[in-house]
C-alpha cells in the first residue's frame, strides 16, 4: 500500500488550442459523431415523468455506468461537472414506473417476442412473480411464498448444487458482500460476477507479476505522462468521460498510442460535450495506432522488448532501467535470454506488425521518463489473457513505470460496481480482502463465526454447463440464483447456454427489469424477485472506481414507488434466515450503516467504509500508487519478470480471426442499432477493403460467417482494420465463438476465434452439399 495520498482535482487549462482541434467546422457537422445535444434532449423527453428525481440522481448519486466514479457531476480528476450520454442512457433504468400487470401477466410466447431493449422499455418488476413448469405466463407471489420456496429447494440438494452469480447492473459493494457471506454460509463456494468474466486475467497476471489486484495508479496520472497508452480499450466508446482526461493529457504534452486490430474512429477524434473548445471543434486524441492482430499483442511485445535487449547491446542503459530493475524485479537474465532468441519472422507474422513498426514503440517507450499503461478485453478476453497482462507488466518493470506519478498499470474497469466485486468475496476465487487460501479462510472463519466450505467453487460458466450432468451427481447444478445478468446475450454459444438454463430444476432472477433469459423454461420453476435499484437503498451503498476510490452514494428521496422492490442485500440476508432460522443472527444486517462496519473488520484495507454517511463522502484504499516507490507487495517485495511463450493465433491461410466489439451499447444493453462512430449496423461485419477485394466482396454485400461452433448473417462494412482480421458486434457474433474455451490462470471466456467468410448466395447454393463441412474441416485441420 502507498503512503501518498491523492491530492484531489486538478484544472483544465482556459487557453484554447486550436492545434488539437478536429476542424473549423462547428459541432462536427457533416461528421459521423455522436450526437450530444440531440441524445440529451431526447433522454430528457423520456425521463419527462420523473426530470426531477432524475436530475437528483444525476446530481447527488454516485455514476451506475463506467467506473470512472463521478460522483453527482464531479470527479476527483478534474474540476468542473462531467456528464455523459452512457450515464444518461442508464438513467431510465432508475426513473421507469413498474410493468403493466396485463403486459406482465400476458402469455410467455407473447413476451419471448420482445427482445431485452423491448422488454426493458415495459418498466421495472413490481412483486415478486414465478412461473412453473408447463406454465403460460407469471403469477404474483408474495414475498414470504417467494423465498420459501427457494429455501425449501436449498434444504432438499447439496449445496454444490447451488450458484450464485450478480452481475454490475448498479450493485453495490454491500450487496456485494452480503452475498458473498451468504452464499458460504448456504454451504456453496459457487458464487460469480460480472467483473471476474470481463478482468480475472488483469487480477491474476497483476498478482503474479508485481502483487496486487487492482490499478497501480490514477486517472490525474494520465495528465502530464510523457505517453499513455490504450491496449485493446476504446475509453472513448465505453468509458466517454475519459475523454475529458485525454484532453488534459494531450493539453500537457502527453502521446496518446491505441493499440487495437481496428483503428477505432472514437479514439482517433472526439467532441468532447463538456469542454466548450471540444463540443465545437473536436479534439485529436491519439498520436498512433498499431494495428496488431487479434492475439497478436504478446509477439507485439516480445518484439518492442527484443529492440530493447539490442539496444541495449549497442548502448548500455538505452532502453533498460537498470537501476529499477536491479533493486525491484527479478526474472531479468530469464525473460533476456527468452525474448532474444524470438525469430523476428515469426514475431512479425504473429502480431501483424513490421519489426520497424516494434522498433518505433520501442524507442517512443525508451526515450519516456514516464508512461500509463491502459488495458481492457482486448487484452483479457483471450484464452491466454494473464500472460497478455504480464508482458504488459514486463514492459512496466523493465522501464521503471510503476508505483510513482505518472506512471501505472491500469485495467480500466467497463462498470460502477465491478471492482469492489472480488473485493468482498463474491467470486470462486476470493475472499473479503483476500484469496481462497488457508490464511484467509481463516480469518474470515473467526470473523463471520461459523466454517467455510473447503472446496473449490466454479465459474459461473462451468456452474451452467453442470446443469447437464447426470441427475445424481454432487455438481449438477439445481438452483441457479442470478443478480441481473442475460447470459443468453454474454456467453458463448447462446444456444448451448439455453438449454443449460432450462435444465437447471429452479432459477432465481432478482433484478429490475425483465430480460430475454427471464424468460426461459426451467425444469420446475422460474422465480424473479424484484430488486431497488441502488439509488432506492435505503442507508445509501458505496461502490469502488478503477482507481480504488471508494464512493458513497446516498438513497435519493422522491422516485416513483416500484410496488415490493427491496434492498438487494435485505433479499440475502432474509433468504439465509429463511434457509435455517439460526442463520438470521449471523447475517443480521439490520442496515447498510451494519454492513459497511463489518466490511471495515472483513476487508483490512477498506478501513474507511464505515465512516461514509452522506453525499460526497469518499476514501482511496491503498494510497496514490500502489507499490510505491517500486516495492510491490510480494514476499520479497519484488515484482517478478515472466517470460510468455507465442500463442498459436490458430488462422489458417485464407481464412479470418474474428473478435467482438462494442456499439451504441452499455454491457449488453443496446441502446441503438447503429454505431455512431462508424455507422455500422448491428450485424455488420467489419473487414479490410484488401480483404473484401480478395474475395470479390463490396460494401453493403450481403455475407455469411460461419464455423462449427454457428454461423452469422451479416453485410460487408469496409473500416481500416488489420488484414486477415474481422470485428463483429456483441453479442450478435456470440453464436460464433466456441463454448468451454477457458482461460487456464483465471477461468474468463475466450471471445475470439477463425471462421470462413463466403458470399450469402455461395453459401446457400452450396449449403445441402459438403462444400461447407469441407470448409469448416479445412478450418479445423489447419488449426489443429
Amino acid at each position: 500500500m502507498g503512503k501518498t495520498i491523492h491530492t484531489g482535482p486538478i484544472r483544465l487549462p482556459k487557453k484554447l488550442d486550436p492545434k488539437l482541434w478536429v476542424n473549423k467546422v462547428p459541432f462536427g457537422l457533416g461528421q459521423v459523431k455522436p450526437h450530444h445535444i440531440k441524445e440529451t434532449l431526447k433522454i430528457a423527453w423520456d425521463n419527462r415523468d420523473q426530470l426531477p428525481y432524475a436530475y437528483r440522481i444525476l446530481t447527488q448519486g454516485v455514476c451506475d455506468g463506467c467506473a470512472l466514479g463521478v460522483s453527482g457531476l464531479y470527479d476527483r480528476t478534474l474540476e468542473g461537472p462531467h456528464l455523459c450520454t452512457t450515464r444518461l442512457n442508464v438513467l431510465r433504468l432508475n426513473t421507469m414506473p413498474a410493468i403493466e400487470p396485463a403486459t406482465l401477466h400476458q402469455e410467455i410466447e407473447q413476451l419471448r417476442k420482445l427482445d431485452s431493449t423491448a422488454l426493458r422499455k415495459l418498466g421495472r418488476i413490481p412483486y415478486p412473480l414465478i412461473r412453473r413448469k408447463g406454465e403460460a405466463r407469471f403469477t404474483r407471489l408474495t414475498w414470504e411464498e417467494a423465498l420459501e420456496t427457494i429455501a425449501a429447494k436449498i434444504r432438499s440438494i447439496d449445496p454444490m448444487q447451488l450458484a450464485f452469480y450478480l452481475t454490475a447492473r448498479g450493485i453495490t459493494n454491500e450487496s456485494y458482500y452480503a452475498a458473498a457471506k451468504v452464499a458460504r454460509l448456504l454451504g456453496t463456494n459457487h458464487i460469480d460476477n460480472a467483473s471476474r468474466i470481463c478482468h480475472s486475467p488483469s487480477k491474476t497476471a497483476l498478482k503474479r507479476s508485481v502483487g496486487i489486484g487492482a490499478s497501480s495508479c490514477n486517472y490525474k496520472d494520465w495528465i502530464g505522462t510523457d505517453v499513455l497508452v490504450f491496449w485493446g480499450s476504446v475509453a472513448a466508446n465505453n468509458q466517454p468521460v475519459s475523454t475529458k482526461y485525454m484532453y488534459a493529457a494531450k493539453r500537457k504534452g502527453t502521446k496518446i498510442i491505441v493499440i487495437n486490430p481496428y483503428y477505432e474512429p472514437s479514439m482517433e477524434q472526439y467532441w468532447i460535450p463538456s469542454i466548450p473548445e471540444s463540443a465545437l471543434f473536436g479534439t485529436k486524441l491519439a498520436d498512433d495506432f498499431y494495428q496488431v492482430n487479434i492475439g497478436g499483442d504478446i509477439a507485439f511485445m516480445n518484439g518492442v522488448m527484443k529492440h530493447w535487449f539490442e539496444m541495449e547491446e549497442q548502448s548500455p542503459g538505452s532502453a533498460i532501467d537498470h537501476a529499477f530493475v536491479e533493486e525491484h524485479a527479478n526474472g531479468y537474465e530469464a525473460l533476456r535470454a527468452h525474448v532474444l532468441q524470438q525469430n523476428w519472422a515469426q514475431l512479425e507474422q504473429s502480431s501483424g506488425l513490421s519489426r520497424e513498426r516494434m522498433l518505433e514503440f520501442a524507442q517512443l517507450l525508451a526515450g519516456a521518463k514516464s508512461a500509463v499503461f491502459v488495458w481492457s478485453m482486448g487484452l483479457t478476453q483471450h484464452r491466454f489473457g494473464t500472460d497478455n497482462i504480464s508482458q504488459v507488466a514486463n514492459l512496466a518493470l523493465l522501464r521503471g513505470f510503476l508505483g510513482r506519478e505518472h506512471c501505472g498499470l491500469m485495467p480500466i474497469r467497463g462498470h460502477s460496481g465491478v471492482q469492489g466485486s472480488g473485493e468482498m468475496g463474491a467470486d470462486p476465487f476470493s475472499l473479503p480482502g483476500g484469496e481462497f487460501k488457508d490464511a484467509d479462510r481463516k480469518r474470515i472463519e473467526k470473523e463471520w463465526g461459523f466454517k467455510l466450505p473447503e472446496w473449490q467453487g466454479d465459474i459461473v460458466g462451468v456452474s451452467l454447463e453442470n446443469a447437464l450432468l447426470p441427475e445424481e451427481h454432487s455438481r449438477k447444478l439445481k438452483l441457479f440464483y442470478t443478480s441481473g445478468g442475460n447470459f443468453l446475450e454474454t456467453m458463448p454459444d447462446p444456444d448451448f447456454v439455453r438449454r443449460c438454463l432450462e435444465q437447471v430444476d429452479i432459477r432465481v432472477h432478482q433484478d429490475i427489469v425483465l430480460n430475454t433469459s427471464t424468460l426461459a423454461d426451467a425444469q420446475e420453476a422460474v422465480i424473479v424477485l424484484p430488486a431497488m435499484t441502488r439509488y432506492e437503498q435505503p442507508g445509501g451503498g458505496t461502490s469502488t472506481s478503477t482507481e480504488r476510490m471508494v464512493y458513497y452514494s446516498p438513497q435519493i428521496e422522491g422516485g416513483p414507488v416500484v410496488g415490493e422492490a427491496r434492498p438487494e442485500w435485505a433479499i440475502y440476508a432474509e433468504l439465509a434466515a429463511r434457509v435455517n432460522p439460526a442463520n438470521e443472527r449471523r447475517v443480521a444486517f439490520r442496515s447498510a450503516d451494519d454492513i459497511r462496519k463489518e466490511i471495515a473488520r472483513a476487508v483490512p484495507y477498506y478501513d474507511g467504509i464505515q465512516h461514509l454517511s452522506k453525499r460526497g463522502d469518499v476514501f482511496q484504499w491503498g494510497g496514490a500508487w500502489l507499490c510505491e516507490g517500486g516495492v510491490c507487495p510480494t514476499q520479497d517485495g519484488r515484482g517478478q519478470l515472466i517470460p510468455i511463450e507465442l500463442p498459436e493465433l490458430r488462422k489458417p491461410e485464407g481464412h479470418f480471426l474474428v473478435t467482438t466489439r462494442r456499439g451504441k451499447q452499455f454491457n449488453s444493453m443496446i441502446y441503438s442499432e447503429t454505431d455512431p462512430f462508424n455507422a455500422a449496423d448491428r450485424y455488420d461485419v467489419l473487414m479490410n477493403a484488401d480483404d473484401a477485394q480478395s474475395l470479390g466482396l463490396k460494401p453493403a454485400d450481403a455475407i455469411v460467417v460461419y464455423n462449427r461452433y454457428g454461423l452469422m448473417h451479416g453485410r460487408v462494412k469496409l473500416v481500416p482494420v488489420q488484414r486477415g482480421n474481422l470485428e463483429v458486434h456483441w453479442p450478435e457474433g456470440n453464436c460464433l465463438i466456441p463454448k468451454g474455451v477457458y482461460e487456464p490462470h483465471a477461468g474468463i471466456p475466450e471471445y475470439n476465434t477463425a471462421v470462413v467468410v463466403e458470399k450469402a448466395e455461395t453459401f446457400h447454393a452450396f449449403k445441402d452439399t459438403k462444400y461447407v463441412e469441407k470448409r469448416i474441416a479445412e478450418l479445423e485441420t489447419e488449426m489443429g
